[in-house]
C-alpha cells in the first residue's frame, strides 16, 4: 500500500506548476487516478498483495500504508476530493462517499488491466481508457 502512495504522490509531484486552483485541484485529483493505475500495472504482484488486506477500512489509514507524504492511498484520494471541493469543482453536497465511488471505478479498471480481458490492451489503449475513466469519474461525482 505504501508502494502504491508513493506512487501516486509521484505523479502530483511531476504536476507543472498551475496558477489556477481549480485546474491545481483537478490535476491532483487526476493524478492520484493515473498514479495508481500505473503502480497497478507496473507492479501487478504488489497490486494484488496490497488488497489481501482485513476485510475493512483500518488498513486505508494504517501508517504502514502511508508514503513519504504520510498519507495512504485512500487519503490522498481524499484530499484530492476535498481541493475539488475548496475550489468549487465538486459540490459539498456531493462529495461524502465520493472516495469509494472514484476507488470502485479505478480499482475496477485496474484489476481488468492486469488480471482480466483488458491486459492484452497496447499500454496507448490503456493509458485512453485511464484518462477516460477519471474524466467520467470527474464528471459523475
Amino acid at each position: 500500500m505504501a508502494e502504491a502512495a508513493r506512487t501516486m504522490q509521484a505523479e502530483q509531484a511531476a504536476l507543472p506548476p498551475a496558477a489556477d486552483p481549480a485546474a491545481a485541484a483537478r490535476a491532483r485529483f487526476r493524478a492520484v487516478g493515473t498514479g495508481y493505475l500505473r503502480f497497478a500495472q507496473e507492479q501487478p504482484g504488489l497490486f494484488r498483495t496490497a488488497f489481501h488486506i482485513p476485510g475493512d477500512m483500518t488498513h486505508a489509514a494504517a501508517e504502514t500504508a502511508a508514503g513519504a507524504g504520510g498519507r495512504t492511498p485512500f487519503e490522498l484520494l481524499g484530499a484530492a476530493l476535498d481541493d475539488l471541493v475548496e475550489t468549487g469543482l465538486l459540490p459539498g453536497d456531493r462529495r461524502p462517499g465520493a472516495e469509494f465511488l472514484a476507488w470502485s471505478a479505478v480499482h475496477g479498471l485496474a484489476v481488468l488491466l492486469i488480471d482480466g480481458p483488458l491486459r492484452g490492451l497496447h499500454p496507448t489503449q490503456a493509458q485512453d481508457a485511464g484518462r477516460q475513466v477519471i474524466d467520467m469519474i470527474g464528471r459523475g461525482i
